[in-house]
């Protein structure tokens, strides 16, 4: 028994590069597709949004126009997307993408009776292109997506175990937090997502699970309602 019925998975782009640090590693990618799909076979309605950092990160652009940096980002997204729908419908999953920019030729434009009407259908529904616009980070994106299709939890699926007081990476003795709460998050400058989306979830009351993505089965314990990562409510 699942404690939750729909969900939005937010993935990072450099998750997907594995240990190589840029582009698609297929080891990695046929990793994420095996715990998504036991979370398919539970029933979950499953959306996903997928960063582009192992392609493209905005701050690379120091000589670059914002807006130009940030549309390049959300190209990158979609080359994730379409991989991640290749590699999903080849171990059964029936997936569509949806993108916030229109590029028909590719993907279907992002309408949410139709994300609703995949999901009634039995699709995950990947979405991508962030919320199609400059300024805002994939993180947005996925908490807009959440809020949008009334999603019961996203699942933050990340590098760490969990929300630290301080790089764990660098720093041995950093907290793992069990629970925070969203205001401990923007107050304390948590790096769980970025304010924007940690404030969107608060207010359409959307619970974060951040966990480790590395975890085994750590989507599924997530979705179960198990103890696992850091729970932001």
């Amino acid at each position: 028994m699942t404690k939750y019925k729909r969900a939005v998975i937010k993935l990072s782009g450099e998750a997907l590069a594995g240990e190589r640090g840029f582009g698609i590693d297929e080891t990695v990618v046929a990793y994420v597709v095996d715990q998504i799909k036991k979370v398919y076979e539970l029933g979950v309605q499953v959306g996903i949004v997928i960063g582009g950092g192992n392609f493209w990160r905005g701050k690379q652009a120091l000589n670059m126009e914002r807006s130009s940096a940030d549309h390049m980002g959300m190209l990158a997204t979609v080359m994730n997307s379409i991989a991640m729908q290749d590699a999903l419908e080849a171990a059964g999953v029936p997936c569509r993408v949806q993108t916030a920019l229109t590029i028909t030729r590719i993907a279907e434009p992002y309408i949410l009776r139709k994300a609703l009407r995949h999901f009634e259908k039995g699709r995950v529904v990947i979405f991508a292109c962030g919320t199609g616009n400059p300024f805002f980070s994939t993180d947005t994106g996925a908490a807009l997506r959440a809020a949008e299709i009334n999603a019961d939890v996203l699942l933050l699926a990340k590098n760490v175990d969990g929300v630290y007081d301080s790089d764990p990476k660098k720093n041995p003795d950093a907290k793992k937090y069990d629970e925070l709460s969203y205001m401990q998050v923007v107050q304390d400058g948590l790096q769980a997502m970025d304010v924007t989306a940690i404030t969107l979830c608060m207010e359409n009351k959307i619970p974060i699970i951040a966990f480790a993505l590395k975890q085994k089965d750590s989507m599924v314990d997530a979705i179960e309602g198990k103890k696992i990562g850091t729970l932001i409510h």
